[in-house]
């Protein structure tokens, strides 16, 4: 190999090389949790919002999932034990994402949760994220 194409070869190497190195680690088992619990909300709202109001999907129990409340296990049951709309494809295919984070949650990833709450009317009723500092003046 002629010298000058060393330095080149070396080079090129590490321009292949480098984003491998530098990926982000794997998702913890928490950080698993939280988006998986997020993205489940978000496509049962899409659901609810693209089913016409007569639609089997209004009959479904709610779905607020707070990983933190000790409730959430029971209320993931109750969904994917639900016989409202057994046979349509997008709520089956939701009904395995919610079987997916139960799994996950009881079994996987079970030491490293921590319940903050047990009150299990906070899911039925959740209160609205405040999306900015309370205004003291008023």
């Amino acid at each position: 190999m002629a010298p000058k194409t060393l330095p080149l070869l070396l080079l090129l190497l590490l321009v292949v090389a480098w984003p491998l190195a530098v990926q982000s680690a794997p998702p913890t088992c928490y950080s698993r949790m939280l988006t998986l619990s997020r993205e489940i909300m978000a496509d049962f709202q899409s659901l609810q919002a693209s089913e016409p109001e007569d639609s089997c999907v209004r009959y479904l129990p709610r779905l607020y999932l707070d990983i933190h409340n000790y409730c959430v296990l029971a209320k993931l049951r109750d969904f994917v034990a639900s016989p409202q709309c057994w046979k349509m494809a997008e709520v089956d295919t939701l009904k395995d994402r919610v079987r997916k984070l139960y799994t996950i949650m009881n079994s996987f990833c079970r030491r490293d949760l921590v319940f903050l709450s047990d009150d299990c009317s906070a899911l039925e009723y959740p209160i609205p994220e405040v999306t900015g500092p309370p205004d003291w003046q008023s």
